[in-house]
C-alpha cells in the first residue's frame, strides 16, 4: 500500500474546512494512518518547501504555512499520491475542476486550502518531517475488502 502525505493548510483551518477536507479524501477509500494538529515553525517549513527555496514566493510560502496551525495527515491505500492529487485538484482554485476540493472550495492559487504530495518518493519525505516512524499506525478495517479488489 502507498502512503501520502495530505497537510489541511491556515486558509482551510481557518475557514473551517479541515472535516470537509479530510471527509473528502476518507470517501474515496483511502485509510487514515496518522494525523495530528501542529503550528509548524520556520525550521520546519523551510526543510518542507525547500525544493521553493530560491524562488520569489518561497518567504511567502514560509509565512503564510506558519501563520496558524495545520492538520497533517498520512493517508494509506492502492495509488495513494494519484487519488490524493485528483480529490484536490490543481494548484489554482479559480481553474480547477468542479467536484474537487480546490474547485469547489476555492479560488486563488496561494489560498489553496490543502498541500499533497507529488509522488511516492516525495511523500516518503515529507511523512518523515511531520511523523516517526510510531506515530503511522497500521490495520485493517472490514469495509476494505468492499473497496479494493482482491
Amino acid at each position: 500500500m502507498e502512503r501520502t502525505l495530505v497537510l489541511v493548510k491556515p486558509d482551510g483551518i481557518q475557514r473551517g474546512l479541515t472535516g470537509e477536507i479530510i471527509a473528502r479524501l476518507e470517501k474515496t477509500g483511502l485509510r487514515i494512518v496518522a494525523m495530528k494538529m501542529i503550528w509548524m515553525d520556520e525550521v520546519l517549513a523551510r526543510r518542507h518547501y525547500a525544493i521553493h527555496e530560491g524562488k520569489p514566493f518561497f518567504l511567502k510560502l514560509v509565512k503564510f504555512i506558519t501563520s496558524c496551525p495545520i492538520v497533517a495527515v498520512v493517508f494509506e491505500g492502492r495509488k495513494a499520491v494519484e487519488v490524493v492529487r485528483k480529490v484536490m485538484g490543481t494548484t489554482d482554485g479559480a481553474v480547477a475542476a468542479p467536484g474537487t476540493i480546490r474547485g469547489d472550495l476555492g479560488t486563488d492559487l496561494g489560498m489553496n486550502l490543502v498541500h499533497g504530495s507529488d509522488s511516492a518518493e516525495n511523500a516518503k519525505k515529507e511523512i518523515a518531517l511531520f511523523f516517526k516512524e510510531g506515530e503511522i499506525l497500521s490495520y485493517t478495517r472490514d469495509i476494505d475488502k468492499w473497496i479494493i479488489e482482491s
